[in-house]
């Protein structure tokens, strides 16, 4: 997933991507027979977008390798879930394993891909998702760290402004980082973006054009 120097793709006749379209653009990125790790949250989503012929193996970092989608109905099992709790299926020669044998896996490098959510993502690809810095917010760094530097390949899921409308995207983190430089592309409602040192290229746009999201961030969109 290397970023590409074509020119964007401006998708002006729709709105932006809903949770479940985000996902499941994420879904098409990932290379056939990657091992990913989906994090807490949005990122969940992503597996219910799988192609079952994809041979991709999902890793949770509470010591599953094998997940399948959320379960609902009969097929919900107490002591079978995420790491976010949510309740979830496993497939044919699914293994568990112990905690820190979860995380040797994350930090080792085993990992193709982790999808994370994030509070900030600079256009270094710098990671801030574990603290918002606020005095009555609770830190939740969890694995994150760990996927930032052992994932071979980080995305980012995140809607790309906040609900004050200041972007989430940006030229430099404010809040605590969770990794530097670790974020090869973020994907967005409005976008999909490849960070990298010289600033970030748009793949993408999704109701609106590359024009409309200069103007509305601060980052360096490359021509």
């Amino acid at each position: 997933m290397t970023a590409t120097t074509t020119q964007p793709v401006e998708h002006t006749d729709r709105g932006p991507l809903s949770t479940d379209e985000l996902a499941a653009r994420i879904a098409r990125d990932i290379p056939p027979g990657s091992y990913v790790n989906l994090g807490i949250g949005q990122p969940t989503r992503v597996a219910e977008h799988l192609s079952a012929d994809a041979g991709i193996v999902l890793h949770t970092e509470n010591g599953m390798l094998g997940m399948g989608p959320a379960a609902t109905g009969d097929e919900v099992d107490p002591d079978l879930t995420n790491a976010g709790k949510v309740p979830v299926t496993e497939l044919p020669g699914a293994a568990y394993f112990h905690h820190a044998d979860s995380f040797a896996m994350m930090r080792g490098g085993h990992l193709d891909v982790c999808v994370l959510g994030a509070f900030q993502v600079s256009q270094a690809g710098d990671l801030a998702n574990w603290h918002t810095g606020d005095p009555d917010a609770i830190p939740a760094v969890g694995g994150a760290m760990d996927l930032a530097v052992g994932a071979r390949q980080v995305l980012v899921m995140m809607k790309l402004f906040t609900r004050d409308g200041a972007p989430k995207l940006v030229l430099a983190c404010t809040y605590p980082l969770t990794g530097t430089a670790c974020v090869g592309r973020v994907y967005t409602d409005h976008g999909v973006f490849a960070t990298g040192p010289d600033g970030v290229r748009v793949l993408e746009t999704y109701g609106t054009t590359v024009a409309e999201l200069r103007e509305r961030l601060s980052v360096d969109l490359l021509p």
